[in-house]
Parts: C-alpha cells; sequence; structure tokens
C-alpha cells in the first residue's frame, strides 16, 4: 500500500497532467506581469470568465499598467468598469495603482506583508498575484477551489471563507513548494469545468478516488446551497430634456453605487403609485415641478443583494430644476455613452439610444 507523500505526489502529477491537457487559453494566462494578473484576478471575483474576458482587454488597452491607471481620472476607470458591478474594486485599483507608483516606482512588490497592506488586497488577491505572478509559494482559494476542497473532504456546509482555514489545513500537505502557480490555477481550472456547482462531471475527474462526497454520492449537495434573499425595489426616474440634452445626476461619493451617474428620479414608497413617488423625488431632488409625465419603458436588473425594477417616464417641467455644480449635467444622447451608470440605468441609456435609432430611419 503506498504511503500518504506518495499519494499525495500521485494527486499533484494527476492535476498537472489533467491541466496541461484541459486547460483554457486565458489572456491573463499568457503573461507573468504582476499588474495584468492583479486587475484579472480583481475583476474575476464574483463575474464568470467568459463575461471579464472583453472588459479585461479594454482595461489593458486603456490603462497598460499601473502608472497610467493611477495618472487616468476616476470617471474613466467606473466606465470602463461599467457592468461588472462591485464599483468599489474599481476605486482600489486606482487607490493602490497610485501607493504602487509613488512608493514601489511602479512595480508591485513581491513581499506579502507590504502587498496586502495595498487597497483592495485581502488574503486571496494578494496570494494569488504573487503565486501566479511570481511563483511564491501561497495557496489561492476562490470560490471554484473551495467547492473542490469541501468534496473532496465531503465537508457539508455552505461554501463559505469562514472554512477556508480548515480547508487550507487540508489543502496544505498536497501543495508543492515549486510550481505553486501552475498548482493553484490548475485547482481552479478543475472547480470552474469539472466540479462545478451543478451537474458535476465526476468521471472527467482526474482523481474520484481522493474525493469523499464522490464515494458517498453526495457532491450534488456539496456545498450546502445558500438561500438567498433579494430585496425587491420599484423606482421611477425622470427623463428630463432640455435643447436636445438630457439631465443626468452624479450619485454620492460615499455608499451604495457611489459616484456613477443615474437619471433623477428614487425608490416608491408603499404607500405609492409610481407617477407620485415620481413627482416626490423631483420636487426633492431639482426642486422642480412636474407637469406632465409619459411612460416610457420599464428595466429590471439584479444586484448582488437586491433587484430593482426601474420605470422611466418623459418629463416636463412646470420650473426650472435647481442643479448643483458637478452633481448635475446636461448631457446629449451622444455622449450619455461616456458615463458610467449602473446596469440598471445603463439598460434606459440603451433604449433611449434605439429610440433615437428609430427615428433618425424614419
Amino acid at each position: 500500500m503506498e504511503n500518504e507523500e506518495e499519494r499525495r505526489a500521485d494527486f499533484r502529477r494527476k492535476l498537472r497532467l489533467w491541466y496541461q491537457k484541459n486547460h483554457r487559453e486565458l489572456p491573463w494566462r499568457q503573461t507573468h506581469d504582476s499588474y495584468k494578473i492583479w486587475v484579472s484576478e480583481v475583476m474575476l471575483q464574483q463575474t464568470t470568465v467568459q463575461a471579464v474576458i472583453p472588459y479585461y482587454r479594454n482595461w489593458i488597452t486603456l490603462f497598460p499598467d499601473a502608472e497610467a491607471l493611477s495618472c487616468a481620472p476616476l470617471q474613466k476607470i467606473l466606465k470602463a468598469w461599467q457592468g461588472l458591478g462591485y464599483y468599489q474594486r474599481a476605486k482600489n485599483l486606482h487607490k493602490a495603482a497610485k501607493i504602487i507608483v509613488e512608493k514601489f516606482d511602479g512595480q508591485i512588490p513581491q513581499d506579502y506583508d507590504e502587498l496586502i497592506k495595498l487597497p483592495g488586497f485581502g488574503s486571496y488577491i494578494t496570494a494569488a498575484v504573487l503565486s501566479f505572478s511570481f511563483d511564491k509559494p501561497f495557496p489561492v482559494i476562490d470560490a471554484n477551489v473551495r467547492r473542490v476542497l469541501m468534496r473532496l473532504m465531503r465537508m457539508r456546509s455552505e461554501a463559505s471563507p469562514n472554512n477556508d482555514k480548515i480547508l487550507l489545513d487540508f489543502l496544505k500537505p498536497y501543495f508543492p513548494q515549486k510550481k505553486a502557480g501552475d498548482f493553484n490555477q490548475a485547482m481552479m481550472e478543475l472547480g470552474a469545468l469539472i466540479c462545478r456547482v451543478k451537474n458535476p462531471l465526476c468521471l472527467l475527474c482526474p482523481f474520484p478516488e481522493f474525493c469523499e462526497a464522490f464515494k458517498t454520492g453526495e457532491q450534488e449537495i456539496i456545498p450546502t446551497p445558500k438561500k438567498r434573499i433579494y430585496k425587491k425595489i420599484e423606482a421611477a426616474v425622470g427623463i428630463i430634456q432640455e435643447q436636445g440634452k438630457y439631465l443626468i445626476q452624479k450619485r454620492p461619493s460615499k455608499g451604495l453605487l457611489a459616484d456613477l451617474w443615474e437619471f433623477p428620479g428614487g425608490k416608491r414608497k408603499a404607500d405609492e403609485s409610481l407617477e407620485e413617488a415620481l413627482r416626490r423625488e423631483i420636487k426633492e431632488e431639482l426642486a422642480a415641478d412636474i407637469a406632465e409625465e409619459k411612460f416610457l419603458t420599464r428595466v429590471r436588473h439584479a444586484y448582488t443583494q437586491f433587484q430593482v425594477t426601474l420605470s422611466a417616464y418623459e418629463c416636463s417641467l412646470k420650473n426650472k430644476p435647481r442643479l448643483k455644480k458637478g452633481q448635475h449635467k446636461w448631457v446629449t444622447l451622444k455622449a450619455l455613452r461616456r458615463f458610467p451608470f449602473p446596469s440598471g440605468s445603463a439598460k434606459i441609456v440603451h433604449f433611449l439610444e434605439e429610440r433615437g435609432k428609430s427615428a433618425y430611419k424614419s
């Protein structure tokens, strides 16, 4: 009977061979540039690979290195990030890039204790950048790796970072001191392609004999599915035009969807109709009364913890709106695309663009 070290070596060998044969060719895997790897890992948090690829390529074109990112205006950065959500991550990229340029001459530090101090560099991002860029022996646990390890261990629990210390203790004897980056990438890829959330492809797994959940037939119920409770929000927004331009306003710099742009309006209260909510919000935000409103479109979008339904109304006002410098802008239809909007509001922008095209054709 093979000893434990031979068994672990067999695990590493089977994983390595599987990865060499089956891994996807992704743009951030074609480089050891620590800046590019850092950007990709931040983007990939809670976002699918296919969704990230065009964002990553566009980002690297706009901001090819830390210096370019550090010099860029925040609004340009938020616009490039629009649609990925979690806008604080884009802000942290900007803040960290400034520090990297000022303190480290534009080079990402290779010391764990230095790197983890930078904005947005939690334990995961720090380990990933050091491992993938510099082959440092730090294990990386993302959602895919967490799921693989929980099934290998047969851990009946929700997939939570709270369990990561236990998972790391389990992983430690298998973790190599050399080519750590390849090992981490292989574990992540295995979770993405084989050990999937639903319908795991266990017959294609390189080492089913190591998996306790597979032995007991529990791989479909490990980890325990999370019960998501979405808060549902209804809101009404006003599409206000003046001399061919649309009125938009900037959200506060702190809080939900900070520093993004939107159309005036807000949430409906329980005892209000959408039209009543719209009139109240326009009065509160712009000190103006609506003369007439006409329903235009309704869009829905699911964010991480809530679902929003936005009803857009074309509005005419009885009096001039009260506008604040830097907070309100009149913008042409063509220029709307240059501003970073939350994903729900971006759908309204798309509706206005399509309506404009139809009007032009007719």
